[in-house]
């Protein structure tokens, strides 16, 4: 080989390099910015903060308002000991509606969670708001008969796009609106959210090959149609055990609860683990949420550091509700209702919101509200 053709190939070599360098970089930065692209769109700026004062409703009993407590939250800012590269705290709405159906037009937010994530602990709690409070909902009243109180879970139906709902024209929709309801009537600091409808839920847990579930009430294994003892589930078997409510609507947040704790045991085994990358790829289009798959990842690589203990799932003291029924002009009947103090609820939440409940008070906490610790 000549000395000028050394040179010409050691020309076309650097060349080479620097092409595929390039096209590195190229790659790189386009990944980069597919996971910092939210799947969905962001929650309404109004959600993500306190208000600064309440309105009492004057002409109710039920849910009466006033001054939120001044709670000092922790800061977001990642510090030197936050795992996964998150948040310090990262507070989610997660919704189950109540549609069986491939889109996401209608449905009600039947289950309803607040999920606050700990990245520094880490840790994560689970508070279930139940769906039959009396709330008011913003942005529905010249829509409604003048109409601005409902149950909460039709705050996420009358947010969506099908015909003769969007009561909002904002891009959250349905999240956004139920979002927004639960911080006007409690305060509620909300910076992402997850909807999954029921057939999205049957397939994610289908996906994972099932879950394991131990079965140990009678009259919940004669309703569910499993014996009782340890039962692996597929996804319509998870579903039956998780919209169980013969013994009563705060058993049936339980069997959510449940239900929830051996999915995410299924989801953080090591050979799950490998497959959540393709999970999320194949159900980010029957998923409403505003994550990035950069923060999905974050989650799901915290989930794995995380002790199965440091996960609770916690409900308001049963004590405070009361059956009650009001009038409703939409159906034009009486409708059934938790009666409850919104003010307790409201400072439940701002302890919740701050870390310091159920955590700091675990001896109350098994009298006063029931709490499910995973395994």
């Amino acid at each position: 080989m000549t000395r000028v053709q050394k040179i010409i190939i050691s020309i076309m070599a650097l060349i080479a390099s620097v092409l595929v360098a390039a096209m590195g970089f190229l790659v790189y930065a386009s990944f980069q910015d597919f996971a910092s692209q939210p799947l969905g769109p962001a929650l309404p700026i109004v959600a993500k903060t306190m208000p600064p004062t309440w309105t009492p409703e004057p002409t109710s009993s039920l849910g009466l308002v006033t001054l939120v407590p001044t709670i000092t939250f922790p800061t977001n800012t990642p510090g030197a000991n936050v795992g996964c590269g998150g948040p310090n705290i990262m507070n989610v709405l997660v919704i189950g509606a109540d549609s069986r159906s491939d889109n996401y037009q209608y449905g009600l937010g039947d289950v309803i969670r607040l999920v606050r994530v700990d990245f520094v602990t880490p840790k994560v709690t689970v508070l279930e708001f139940p769906r039959d409070l009396w709330v008011e909902i913003p942005y529905i009243s010249d829509n409604i008969k003048g109409q601005d109180h409902e149950k909460l879970n039709q705050a996420y139906l009358y947010g969506q796009p099908g015909d003769g709902f969007k009561y909002w024209d904002d891009p959250s929709a349905g999240p956004g609106l139920l979002a927004l309801t639960l911080n006007q009537n409690f305060g509620v600091e909300i910076e992402h959210y997850v909807a999954v409808n029921m057939r999205t839920f049957v397939n994610v847990v289908n996906a994972v090959d099932g879950i394991d579930l131990k079965i140990s009430d009678e009259t919940a294994a004669i309703n569910t149609g499993l014996k009782i003892g340890n039962h692996h589930l597929n996804g319509d078997q998870a579903l039956k055990v998780a919209r169980n409510r013969e013994e009563g609507v705060f058993e049936r947040a339980n069997n959510q609860n449940r239900v929830l704790c051996a999915l995410r045991k299924k989801l953080t085994s090591p050979k799950t683990v490998t497959k959540i990358p393709e999970l999320i790829e194949s159900f980010q289009d029957n998923i409403l949420t505003d994550f990035t798959p950069e923060q999905l990842g974050q989650l799901a690589c915290i989930g794995t550091r995380m002790p199965p203990q440091n996960i609770t799932f916690a409900s308001f003291p049963q004590e405070l509700f009361k059956n009650a029924r009001i009038f409703d002009p939409v159906f034009n009947k009486n409708v059934f209702i938790w009666d409850v103090d919104f003010n307790i609820l409201r400072d439940y939440v701002a302890r919740f919101q701050a870390g310091t409940w159920p955590e700091a008070d675990s001896a109350a906490t098994e009298e006063e509200a029931p709490e499910i610790i995973c395994e």
